[in-house]
């Protein structure tokens, strides 16, 4: 293991008679962050500023409106989004992206520096899937 790959481990409390998938103190940000199309959602209202639902679906178009009216809803319970509804005629909806939905961003700056490792993970996957399938077992 390299220098810089040791120096940069993260050092977690240890939690007795707890399972790994309780402990880890990452689980719930994945839950909340990760869901298919939380992050294209957040990108659009991010980079492009608050949208109506029309504009949003327009920007991400493989996504159907029944998934986008319960992402929105899902972001909104989580504070990731703020959804203002202006009572006039026609009544208008506008989504953005909340601070809290901003503080956020570098988080996905990180994920999208280690995106260039990307051509690597291709590369194991290949070699992976060219060896025998028979391998040993344990």
């Amino acid at each position: 293991m390299s220098d810089s790959v040791a120096n940069s481990r993260v050092t977690w409390p240890m939690a007795t008679g707890v399972t790994p998938e309780n402990a880890c103190p990452i689980a719930p940000v994945v839950d909340v962050v990760f869901s298919r199309w939380t992050t294209p959602i957040l990108w659009a209202l991010h980079t492009y500023g608050p949208q109506r639902f029309v504009e949003l679906q327009r920007l991400i178009a493989s996504i159907t409106p029944k998934v986008l009216t319960q992402r929105l809803r899902q972001l909104e319970r989580d504070g990731l989004v703020v959804r203002t509804y202006y009572a006039e005629v026609p009544p208008r909806v506008v989504y953005e992206i909340s601070d809290l939905g901003r503080s956020l961003s570098p988080l996905f700056a990180a994920l999208a520096d280690w995106s260039r490792n990307l051509d690597e993970v291709e590369r194991a996957r290949r070699t992976y899937d060219a060896k025998p399938l028979t391998r040993p077992r344990r």
